[in-house]
């Protein structure tokens, strides 16, 4: 079976770049454009990984991370933003990770070999 990776982002560049690195890594792929379908994909999709961006148009994504990992305490987090920084948000839970966008190629290949 396929591991699954889900993208909330609204930036659908971003979106289609995340997807075709995922898919060329035969991951099966999910993409949200907003909060709530993304939300949806969730419960839906039950991906492996979730990248959440902050600022999206119907709300701020890291603001759900704490009731995603409760309700998904297997899911590797990765909280992505351009206009948050890493200090920006904190968590001891180890399978949160926040990135700075842009996101390089050579911190994706160093996370997923």
């Amino acid at each position: 079976m396929k591991p699954k990776v889900l993208i909330v982002d609204d930036e659908i560049d971003f979106c289609m770049i995340m997807k075709g690195y995922f898919t060329r890594k035969h991951f099966e792929v999910f993409l949200a454009y907003t909060l709530q379908s993304g939300l949806f994909l969730l419960d839906e999709a039950k991906p492996d990984i979730l990248f959440l961006d902050n600022n999206l148009p119907d709300g701020q994504g890291w603001k759900y991370v704490e009731q995603i990992v409760e309700k998904n305490p297997h899911l590797k987090v990765f909280l992505i933003s351009a206009h948050q920084n890493k200090s920006s948000f904190s968590s001891a839970n180890k399978n949160i990770v926040v990135w700075e966008k842009p996101i390089s190629l050579q911190i994706l290949n160093n996370s997923f070999q």
